[in-house]
């Protein structure tokens, strides 16, 4: 007989924008997310029988992300998702977990005549900054903080050598090339019993976020890379020693290629090896490299 074996339901691409005005500055802040919410619990019934009376609505859930935004700090977002994913939890008994993802978009103050603008601000770039958080009853919140869309790139200090090769290999030695990708990192916290522990630990997020950026940017820029991968794996080694309150660090790299233009159909132009100048950057398909380093 057929069964629900897994369900979960939400609402999802909540935008949401608060500003904080100081009154004696004059000095406003802002900060712009996109939620999402996904509930677990006693719901199999509204699949199974159109029962709808275990279904708290989708438009609740944005309504309530509204009202906590409101009503709670929002930020660092560790905090404001462990604050709404524990409100589904401790508010409705049928409900036994629910996560919640923040995505936090870049809204950087803008500098007019060398002073920074008490409230005017332009993006930066697509970096967003994401925390899940889980809540699940009787086990407490789980938390994961991220980078995500970090475009990187370097013009040569990278290479790819002494792979396995086969009938199916083209690909050549490569002693020096173009490294870019998009950073994805994300750590994950030892697990909080409650939002009174997220809480306690809002001081770590914000010096966690920079510590984890900080140590990729300067190991991509500084490493002579053998590969993605070993590169990948330095920069989890180092964010685990610099954050002891981490258990897991993960980090998926798409390898974005930049291939050399052979010109020397044109009157011998050289534009390969050493007299690469001008290269055709590729879109897909590409490499696609992720790895998670544990305690």
């Amino acid at each position: 007989m057929p069964q629900v074996s897994a369900a979960q339901y939400g609402k999802d691409n909540i935008r949401v924008y608060k500003v904080h005005k100081d009154e004696k500055t004059g000095v406003q802040t802002v900060v712009e997310m996109t939620v999402c919410v996904l509930l677990k619990g006693d719901i199999e019934t509204s699949y199974t029988e159109a029962d709808n009376s275990v279904v708290v609505a989708t438009d609740t859930m944005k309504n309530t992300v509204y009202i906590m935004a409101k009503q709670h700090p929002v930020t660092p977002p560790e905090l404001f998702g462990a604050i709404v994913a524990s409100h589904f939890v401790e508010k409705y008994k049928h409900i036994h977990s629910a996560r919640v993802k923040v995505v936090t978009h870049r809204w950087t103050r803008l500098t007019v005549g060398g002073e920074p603008h008490p409230h005017s601000f332009f993006r930066d770039g697509s970096e967003t900054r994401n925390v899940e958080a889980t809540a699940d009853e009787g086990k407490g919140i789980s938390v994961r903080s991220a980078i995500a869309g970090l475009l990187v790139l370097k013009s040569t200090g990278s290479a790819f050598h002494n792979f396995y090769k086969d009938e199916y290999t083209t690909l050549p030695d490569v002693y020096d090339r173009i490294l870019s990708t998009e950073v994805d990192c994300g750590w994950t916290w030892n697990t909080f019993s409650s939002v009174q522990e997220v809480q306690s630990a809002v001081p770590k997020f914000d010096k966690a976020w920079e510590s984890a950026r900080t140590i990729t940017l300067e190991t991509f820029a500084k490493e002579s890379s053998p590969s993605v991968q070993n590169t990948l794996y330095k920069m989890c080694e180092q964010i685990l020693e610099a954050v002891s309150e981490v258990k897991a660090v993960d980090y998926s790299l798409p390898n974005k290629h930049y291939f050399e233009i052979d010109m020397s159909w044109h009157k011998g132009l050289k534009n390969t090896g050493k007299d690469a100048e001008v290269y055709a950057p590729q879109s897909d398909p590409n490499g696609l490299i992720q790895c998670t380093v544990t305690r």
